[in-house]
């Protein structure tokens, strides 16, 4: 899950602050940082959990691609064909949704 600070930073990247037991009701503001509204703060928290859980599919492909390394042996003894067989598997377990 997005935290507070993440969502304060995504709104205000200087913005100097402390979050007591992750509410957002509870933001110490510090060095004269305007403050956020909680509703704003809740919002960007709810933008960036869906744009994380939206690229779910990138998380998943990523671990599951064999490394460049193996890649690029997999292209030197097998060919450009077998490779795009290899990254379509990966790509079809885990497709865009």
């Amino acid at each position: 899950m997005t935290d507070i600070a993440q969502s304060i930073l995504a709104i205000n990247a200087n913005a100097k602050f402390t979050v007591f037991a992750e509410d957002a009701s509870a933001v110490v503001w510090l060095e004269s940082t305007t403050p956020i509204a909680e509703a704003d703060i809740l919002a960007k928290q709810k933008e960036l959990q869906t744009a994380y859980d939206n690229n779910a599919y990138q998380r998943s492909r990523a671990e599951a691609y064999p490394s460049i390394a193996d890649q690029l042996d997999d292209i030197y003894h097998n060919g450009v064909d077998e490779w795009k067989k290899t990254i379509k598997a990966v790509k079809d377990k885990y497709p865009k949704e």
